[in-house]
């Protein structure tokens, strides 16, 4: 018997293709049936796993890297779907579409044709369980916003704001249990019961939909595979089961181009899942990936080792987006701050820091050369509260952090790296100054009888010789030491991170010269090299 699949789309670099099977439906087809394919162009193969999506329909997807002829063949334990056969024509990639991001430069990112991605995240867990007004004015929302990734999870979530129940679950349902949250996961969520040996496919082809929509107004889905925030019973699955739906979900997802994998939201609050647990993990994702998506693992308390070889980026929670210039070293690896606390008002401590510390945050990790992801949790009659479900945006951080955005889009394209300092540099001065605070920039060592009089060292980072922007915070000078690299001139700007504003203060300044202005807090400065 001839085996046959159809395509329905046509290929294009970097576009999801997708081939569609008629197979057995009988028994349990999740585990009974194997599927994959080899798509092969020249000499060159790869392995893409199927999946059964329900009512005898059975799906291969592949995520063409590079254009021209590539052919394909099936196998399977089941005739119906082995030995299918046949070729497609990879056409230019249509605009907008650059492939997976990667990381570049060892610490920042790229998509794969080589176009730049700047990781400015924000945090909306469930968007996609709300129904679809919600989750259509989600969208909508996203697409006026500076973010260009989302942090969401494939299961639902438990926990205070998330009473609701979704439309559909991610396996059959056989019972429903309780809903409401009691302030503990003590004795919440009583009495569900599911049948953890299949998919319920319609939970996954929605899920499938909303990432498609954001990959269309260009935001990554950063997924969140496992959490502890359950009242089904998901997070506490065997491990048999744990395998299982990892390796259905790359399936499902792995051809799509905008996501990224979330090994977990605070693996360490899950006391079921042992580290062993959470590499076999990790090595089931990434051996299961053809297209090498992103990978990270998010804390609560204790790091993950981000040194793991499979781990692609430290996946951070603190509030201290400072120390991402010490993470950066650590690692070796891209750092996303990836939670650091949520501009609200709601009674969590974690939920009511103000706008101002959010666009701080945002700041303190960009000139220490990281990244860090938004969150907002205004409480309202509602409990529609962004960082659960999305909605519209209410806070104030957001057009602070579009403005951030626009100057990082108009910086260096190799992104910003923290600016070290090998020594101090003495600046003399007349007036009896004692509190001239010194830039810290490209400094050559010194002998100890020249250090300045220096009340602080202010974050940098930029590109040497040529870009460098410094953070001021909440300090508030009047003067500042320029501490450029000798013989090379600069124009410099000043920036009021809270207003938006950026005024041309100086233009050839060079080491020693001495800036004036209006003492206030959060602005910061913006060195560009103009004889060079």
């Amino acid at each position: 018997m001839t085996s046959s699949a159809i395509a329905d789309s046509a290929a294009s670099l970097w576009a999801t293709y997708e081939l569609t099977l008629a197979g057995p439906s009988e028994g349990n087809p999740f585990q009974d049936v194997e599927l994959r394919a080899i798509f092969q162009q020249g000499d060159r193969q790869v392995r893409v796993d199927g999946f059964y999506d329900g009512d005898g329909t059975y799906k291969l997807r592949f995520l063409p890297d590079t254009t021209g002829t590539w052919t394909y063949q099936t196998s399977s334990n089941s005739p119906a779907l082995d030995g299918a056969s046949g070729s497609l024509d990879v056409g230019p990639a249509r605009p907008g579409h650059h492939g997976p991001v990667r990381v570049s430069n060892r610490h920042h990112f790229r998509h794969a044709d080589g176009t730049r991605y700047i990781n400015i995240g924000t945090t909306a867990y469930v968007w996609n369980l709300q129904g679809d007004a919600l989750e259509e004015e989600t969208l909508a929302t996203l697409a006026e916003a500076p973010f260009t990734k989302i942090r969401m999870c494939v299961f639902p979530k438990h926990y205070r704001y998330n009473e609701n129940e979704p439309d559909h679950y991610p396996f059959p349902l056989m019972k429903q249990g309780e809903s409401k949250w009691t302030g503990s996961f003590a004795g919440s969520g009583a009495g569900w019961q599911f049948d953890l040996e299949r998919f319920e496919p319609a939970y996954f082809r929605h899920l499938e939909k909303r990432i498609n929509q954001l990959a269309e107004i260009g935001v990554e889905a950063d997924l969140i595979i496992f959490h502890p925030y359950d009242r089904w019973g998901f997070s506490k699955m065997s491990p048999a089961q744990d395998d299982r739906y990892l390796r259905y979900l790359v399936a499902r997802l792995a051809a799509l181009p905008n996501v990224w994998w979330s090994m977990a939201n605070e693996y360490d609050l899950m006391p079921s899942k042992t580290l062993a647990d959470w590499d076999r993990f990790i090595h089931i994702v990434s051996d299961s990936d053809p297209y090498g998506h992103l990978l990270g693992v998010h804390n609560c308390f204790a790091f993950y080792d981000h040194n793991h070889p499979r781990i692609t980026h430290a996946s951070i929670q603190r509030s201290a987006a400072a120390n991402s210039a010490l993470w950066r070293e650590k690692y070796g690896k891209p750092v996303s701050i990836d939670e650091c606390c949520y501009e609200g008002d709601i009674a969590e401590l974690w939920g009511n820091i103000s706008a101002q510390k959010m666009v701080r945050r945002f700041w303190d990790g960009t000139v220490n050369g990281g990244y860090v992801t938004h969150g907002e949790t205004y409480g309202n009659d509602s409990d529609t509260i962004w960082w659960a479900k999305g909605g519209k945006l209410t806070g104030e951080s957001v057009a602070r952090i579009a403005f951030l955005k626009r100057i990082l889009e108009e910086g260096p394209d190799e992104g910003l790296d923290p600016v070290k300092s090998t020594g101090a540099y003495r600046i003399q001065l007349s007036g009896g100054l004692d509190n001239v605070v010194l830039q810290q920039l490209f400094i050559p060592p010194v002998g100890e009888e020249d250090w300045p009089r220096v009340q602080a060292w202010f974050a940098t980072a930029g590109q040497p010789h040529r870009y460098y922007l410094t953070y001021l915070g909440e300090n508030t000078p009047s003067e500042f030491a320029v501490a450029v690299p000798p013989g090379e001139r600069y124009s410099a700007t000043l920036i009021d991170t809270w207003h938006m504003t950026e005024t041309a203060i100086a233009d050839g300044v060079q080491r020693g010269d001495l800036l004036h202005f209006a003492p206030k807090p959060y602005q910061a400065l913006l060195f560009k090299r103009i004889d060079g």
